[in-house]
């Protein structure tokens, strides 16, 4: 375990910069067409519209606007249970790095999605707010390898999130 934790560490990209105490860095550059498609949720901070959720999954498409549809689903009480959907829509407001972009489920709210860490390989990313109230740990599997996930929870823990919060979600 204790190589597979030294293996990691020297293949994961390092964060963009130091923490910054008042800001929230992103990614230095996210290529739209790698991060389209499916991802599983393997852990956040749960929000309220989560609740109940299991087997999480967020899906982006691009759209001949340059917009991404979003098409979120879970199960609710279980991996049995009733499938929940949510339509969105997301752009990106950072055209330098495409890594913040603003996603809306009821027009006219809308709220930032920042993409701040991420897989070079795009198997994975890291999704937060400014505020560190809102984050989603993401992979195109349902299944993370543990000590990715305790990097990235020490990741999180070094930018100022509270990874007490985070929660894992429940997959298939």
């Amino acid at each position: 375990m204790r190589l597979a934790s030294v293996l990691l560490a020297a293949v994961l990209p390092a964060h963009a910069s130091l923490p910054d105490p008042k800001g929230l860095e992103v990614v230095p550059y996210v290529d739209v067409q790698r991060y389209i498609g499916t991802w599983y949720e393997i852990a956040a901070i749960p929000q309220s519209f989560q609740r109940g959720c299991t087997a999480s999954t967020a899906t982006y498409t691009l759209q001949d606007d340059g917009t991404l549809k979003v098409l979120n689903q879970c199960r609710k009480g279980g991996l049995d249970g009733k499938v929940k959907v949510a339509n969105g829509r997301a752009w990106i407001v950072d055209p330098s790095t495409n890594a913040k972009l603003k996603v809306s489920f009821f027009w006219p709210f809308s709220g930032d999605y920042w993409i701040i860490d991420l897989a070079p390989d795009y198997t994975w990313a890291v999704v937060g707010h400014p505020s560190r109230d809102y984050l989603w740990i993401l992979a195109r599997q349902p299944r993370m390898d543990p000590t990715l996930y305790q990097t990235l929870l020490g990741r999180l823990g070094g930018v100022g999130y509270d990874t007490g919060r985070v929660e894992r979600t429940l997959q298939p």
